[in-house]
């Protein structure tokens, strides 16, 4: 059995996984996209379906005979520097869509698959999914448009509610909105760079669900902060989730193409649970190690089977 890791060494959750699946006696081995294609070399024939990665390591192996890959970091190609900037664009592109081929056309079982990675990138819809779904999200607004921003903000501080703003694709944490950032030229010259999401803020406390396979687990996430990633005194709580949010956690992670996930939710003082994203590849170790939950042990036995094994079983 060949078990590949998306990354590399230098990120503590690869190195933790391959830790224990080496352990474990399995095959194991990085797979750094960013060393491609400098120092990785990908082969595939579409008319047989046949292909080979030869890592930086100089080892070798066939795409047929790698069992199942962990997505923790995907990081693109690293194409040399050229003087001819045509070139040097022609030579990116061509190295992405041959990475990007031969990820969909390896017949590993993923975890989790391209067509979560990409669904992520698009959070605006997962929003939307989780709403199409029946779970509760906060008022959302995504847009570059001062006039649209400015009255979404007016409307929602007409209900009292303050409002909240963070990336559209993620990247930074999040922050108030406030008298400042609302100011017209400011604003202005801010979204001409981007557009940005910006939401109801929800008082209450943060919940973060793991969804692995057929488990769930989940825990509440005590602190002052406005985005608790920015509180390294961050409590972490084992808590029961109620049967309709673990009902709520399969359908997205189903809808959402994931076989892992971890969801993140706000709950209101009246307990209503709003969903406000699910990670394709989530850290977590602190968690883990905060709640005693099997989260390593769980992810080992999913890499470990093929979907038609997990059907079976």
């Amino acid at each position: 059995m060949m078990i590949l890791i998306l990354g590399n060494e230098l990120d503590i959750h690869a190195a933790h996984l391959e830790r224990v699946l080496t352990h474990m006696g399995i095959s194991v081995a990085y797979w750094d996209t960013q060393c491609f294609p400098t120092q990785t070399q990908l082969t595939w024939c579409p008319n047989t379906q046949q292909g080979c990665l030869t890592l930086s390591t100089g080892q070798q192996l066939n795409l047929q005979d790698i069992r199942s890959v962990f997505w923790r970091n995907f990081s693109g190609v690293s194409v040399p520097m050229l003087a001819d900037a045509t070139q040097q664009h022609i030579a990116f592109r061509d190295a992405t869509s041959t990475l990007r081929s031969i990820v969909q056309a390896c017949p590993a079982h993923w975890v989790n698959s391209w067509q979560a990675y990409q669904f992520h990138q698009t959070k605006p819809l997962q929003l939307a999914m989780a709403q199409r779904l029946g779970v509760k999200i906060p008022a959302t607004l995504i847009s570059n448009s001062p006039a649209q921003i400015d009255e979404f903000v007016r409307s929602q501080h007409r209900s009292h509610t303050r409002v909240i703003f963070k990336p559209v694709c993620g990247g930074a944490h999040t922050q108030f909105v406030t008298p400042e950032h609302l100011e017209p030229e400011r604003l202005q010259q801010a979204l001409r760079l981007a557009p940005i999401t910006i939401q109801a803020y929800i008082p209450g406390t943060n919940v973060r669900t793991y969804v692995v396979g057929e488990s769930i687990y989940a825990a509440e996430i005590r602190s002052q902060a406005i985005d608790f990633r920015a509180d390294a005194q961050a409590q972490l709580i084992s808590i029961d989730l109620p049967e309709a949010i673990q009902q709520q956690c399969q359908a997205i992670a189903k809808a959402f193409f994931l076989e892992w996930t971890a969801i993140d939710w706000r709950v209101s003082p009246a307990g209503d649970y709003l969903f406000l994203e699910a990670n394709p590849s989530p850290m977590f170790l602190h968690f883990e190690q905060q709640t005693g939950y099997p989260i390593t042990q769980q992810l080992i036995e999913l890499l470990c089977s093929t979907p038609e094994e997990k059907l079976r079983g």
